[in-house]
């Protein structure tokens, strides 16, 4: 459920995941719908807002090309709910007792979080091969994944946290990153659907090749 063969087939080539905090849920739909145009399948909405369930709701009924994702998940009864409301896979910044727990039972794909070996090492005990790398930039990015991967090569990532659109291809050259997300899909409001498209047309033509 959480190795990398799993979360291949979820992202269908989908290498680079908007990470998405909707501010209101009025803007999910045009969203979603500009992010289909531009060829990207893919979506992560964070929990991070009261309008991040009622989201994915919509999103589940008005876009259904989209595969929904929920990030920023703290807790048991977030899991639950965002599953309810449409979400395939979740993601968390990083990970307790309790989430881990939960993450194995919870009938979906579950990216926990870990930045140090120590944590990787964890996560990897209890059968979680993907895992979220954040926030990757403070955290060393691209040189501490590199160090990572010499002595844990089964393990792989999902980086996000400070990284630019024009810095996504070099991490997603490593060979341990299965994915990147980023906020750069979606700049602050208000919503330009054509900005979106554009930028997630970029990602479907050079970030996704060869995924």
């Amino acid at each position: 459920m959480n190795d990398t063969a799993t979360f291949s087939a979820l992202l269908n080539g989908n290498r680079a995941i908007p990470v998405v905090t909707f501010r209101g849920v009025e803007d999910a739909v045009p969203v979603g719908q500009a992010l289909i145009a531009g060829g990207v399948g893919v979506i992560e909405v964070t929990l991070r807002t009261a309008a991040g369930l009622e989201a994915l709701r919509r999103l589940r009924t008005e876009c259904p090309g989209l595969v929904l994702g929920a990030g920023t998940i703290l807790d048991k009864a977030q899991a639950e709910a965002a599953v309810a409301a449409g979400a395939r896979f979740l993601v968390s910044p990083g990970h307790t007792a309790k989430l881990v727990d939960c993450a194995k039972s919870i009938g979906v794909p579950w990216m926990l979080g870990a930045t140090s070996l120590s944590e990787v090492m964890d996560l990897r005990e209890h059968g979680f091969l993907v895992q979220k790398f954040f926030p990757a930039e403070p955290m060393g990015g691209i040189a501490t994944l590199k160090a990572i991967g010499s002595v844990l090569p089964d393990v792989k990532f999902c980086p996000t946290g400070g990284i630019a659109a024009d810095k996504a291809h070099t991490y997603l050259a490593l060979p341990n990153v299965i994915a990147v997300g980023g906020s750069w899909f979606v700049p602050a409001a208000p919503v330009d659907p054509a900005t979106i498209t554009a930028a997630a047309h970029h990602a479907a033509a050079t970030l996704n090749k060869g995924a």
